[in-house]
């Protein structure tokens, strides 16, 4: 049987995997990438793995979606859509996947219906497998997507998350699976989504067959993380089973909290009597042959941990939080305590929680919960403003069953049943005026934003600027292969580096001298393309010029009951509500505070008017950094 091609219908699709005589295998990239590297391989690596990846003979490559939209122009400074367009000539054959977050998007948080449905338009006319999922496996939440999905004619392969624990039966996810076929018809591919890389390989077996029995024509599509090194198994019971497609990665790349190996599944299920349709082992070991010196430029982004994770089977985290927890515990300072925080706080949280799945955006709630909990030695005690949300519903029900009263009256205090009384339940969220934002986006610019812009806007508008406004500036940085692009500890004297720009031509860079100036400046001599030019740069501030600002929990409270307004926890401020003059009560919405791609919202403390604004969106602050002063009214 042939391979299945990109531009071949929908329900084509869907007929020739119901007959396929084998399975199919979705190189994940994009979640390789990020379960391990941090979302940080480049573009320039995936357009080398191209000419492989597009002759091994791929069901799908997954290689957009999730937080990539994010870190690519956060991080990498390439064009999401450039990006596509770019891989879509060099790979004509293979169909392109992404990952979808239901109403999240590719964001963090819900969006409007209208942006919802210009997004998936937008991305469609790239993207011909759209894998979406809910964290909470609440249907309604992906219903737009669905919708738009099937007008563009692409197909929809609707996700139920998988996790462990007595609440997660066969009859539930049956039953869920009933609830998404209801809504898209039968002619999807239903994926059983194991972000964590959870359970036995029997359970994921038992799993499958329960699904092939409630839904004998339904096509399955399975995929794991190998965090615990136990993935193969658990793909060959998928497979044993009845699943059509797994997911697994090339295997210069893959390493511990991602997808597997592709050649190691392909060789294993060999053995069991089960053919890969339509895939090349020759073209699968050359691609990463081609890649594998590319690793070395990675290594800074690989996780702190070394080494399979099987007590994820405790703490549930996915192999794209992995990675980025032990980072953000590392610059934290508490390292040390992930033992606690993974094996011991965690999965109290969890089962406090409801025992939902562990994934974005509901896997940083977990997490940012847990470490609060016991750094702060108290638990519940600082709820962020998303676990509020969690708690009153406006991310969707609890599955299973509501936190126990005693959480919600420390999230809101001794009148939390007239908040949550008052405030539960899922906001209904108005559609914005796409003219209004694009005119606000074309201010921003100065010049006419395109309909891809004005996508990526809508989703991360002050990252997308940001990015707008680089690329305008020093054009298209995504040429730079990861030595220059990640090049750690500077450049030596007569370093020459070689690239080829957007247009194909190539340009050489010979480092030259470096000399200080008596003010303090520093001038940078390089030869461009033979021609010697000189860099000015300004002298950088030294440490210790501004103090630090440190103070404790306590001392914000004391300081935030004066009106004088400061950072609780280091983080980016994302949108500033009041201005000087304002006058504001008690419990007013000032600002928004973004740490570890959760938002809390910054309420006063007292009614008074804004005297003062340090605050600014995108401004980055440590815990204390002063955010407002508000000259309080007499009592």
């Amino acid at each position: 049987m042939t391979r299945i091609v990109q531009n071949t219908d929908a329900a084509a699709v869907i007929a020739t995997l119901r007959q396929a005589d084998g399975y199919y295998i979705t190189n994940t990239a994009r979640d390789l990438s990020q379960a391990d590297f941090k979302n940080r391989i480049l573009l320039h690596t995936d357009l080398m793995a191209a000419k492989g990846r597009e002759a091994a003979g791929y069901f799908s490559l997954e290689i957009t979606g999730g937080a990539s939209v994010h870190v690519d122009m956060l991080r990498k400074q390439v064009d999401p859509f450039l990006k596509l367009e770019l891989l879509r000539k060099a790979m004509p054959k293979t169909m392109f996947q992404t990952l979808c977050r239901g109403t999240n998007l590719f964001g963090y948080r819900p969006y409007p219906q209208n942006v919802i449905r210009l997004t998936v338009r937008e991305f469609a006319k790239y993207v011909d497998v759209w894998r979406t999922f809910d964290f909470l496996n609440h249907v309604p939440n992906m219903e737009a997507v669905f919708e738009e999905v099937a007008l563009a004619g692409k197909i929809n392969e609707p996700s139920i998350c998988f996790s462990t624990g007595p609440e997660h039966t066969n009859a539930y996810y049956v039953g869920k699976v009933g609830e998404i076929l209801a809504v898209t018809g039968t002619d999807i591919i239903l994926c059983i989504k194991n972000h964590g890389g959870l359970g036995t390989p029997q359970r994921i077996g038992e799993l499958v067959d329960a699904l092939k029995q409630a839904y004998p024509d339904l096509v399955i599509h399975y995929h794991g993380h190998n965090t615990d090194g136990n993935e193969i198994g658990r793909i060959v019971e998928a497979v044993l089973s009845g699943a059509r497609i797994v997911d697994a990665s090339d295997h210069a790349l893959t390493g511990f909290y991602g997808p597997p190996p592709v050649l190691t599944v392909i060789q294993t299920l060999k053995g069991y009597g089960y053919t890969a349709v339509g895939m090349s082992e020759e073209a699968v070991i050359e691609t990463s042959d081609t890649i594998r010196d590319q690793r070395r430029y990675y290594a800074q982004f690989e996780a702190q941990i070394k080494g399979f994770q099987p007590t994820v089977q405790i703490h549930k985290l996915p192999g794209g939080a992995m990675g980025s927890s032990l980072e953000q515990a590392d610059k934290g300072g508490f390292l040390d305590r992930m033992p606690d925080i993974l094996h011991k706080e965690l999965p109290r949280v969890q089962k406090d929680l409801g025992n939902y799945w562990s994934v974005t955006p509901g896997s940083q709630i977990l997490w940012t919960t847990a470490v609060s909990n016991v750094l702060d030695g108290e638990r519940y005690a600082n709820p962020s403003g998303d676990l509020k949300n969690l708690l009153l519903g406006k991310y969707g029900p609890f599955p299973f069953h509501r936190p126990a009263d005693w959480i919600y009256k420390k999230a809101f205090g001794p009148d939390w049943k007239k908040i949550v009384e008052a405030e539960e339940g899922m906001p209904g969220i108005e559609d914005v005026d796409l003219d209004r934002e694009r005119a606000v986006l074309t201010e921003k610019l100065g010049m006419e934003p395109t309909e891809q812009q004005l996508v990526l806007y809508l989703q991360h508008p002050n990252d997308a600027v940001d990015f707008f406004k680089f690329e305008e500036t020093y054009g298209k940085a995504y040429v730079l292969p990861p030595a220059i692009f990640f090049r750690e500890g500077g450049f030596a004297l007569g370093d020459k580096l070689t690239f080829k720009d957007h247009f194909g031509k190539e340009h050489v860079v010979e480092i030259g001298p470096t000399q200080k100036t008596e003010l303090g400046e520093t001038n940078v001599y390089l030869n461009v393309d033979h021609d010697q030019r000189l860099y000015l740069f300004e002298p950088e501030l030294q440490p210790g010029v501004r103090a630090e600002v440190k103070l404790s929990k306590e001392e914000i409270a004391a300081l935030a009951a004066e009106g004088d307004i400061r950072a609780p926890f280091a983080g980016t401020i994302c949108a500033v509500s009041v201005e000087i003059g304002d006058e504001i009560g008690v419990g007013d919405q000032l600002a928004v505070i973004e740490a570890m791609k959760m938002q809390t919202p910054i309420l006063s403390e007292v009614a008074g008017v804004v005297n003062a604004v340090s605050a600014k969106i995108g401004k980055m602050l440590q815990a204390g950094d002063r955010i407002f002063k508000i000259d309080r009214f007499e009592d």
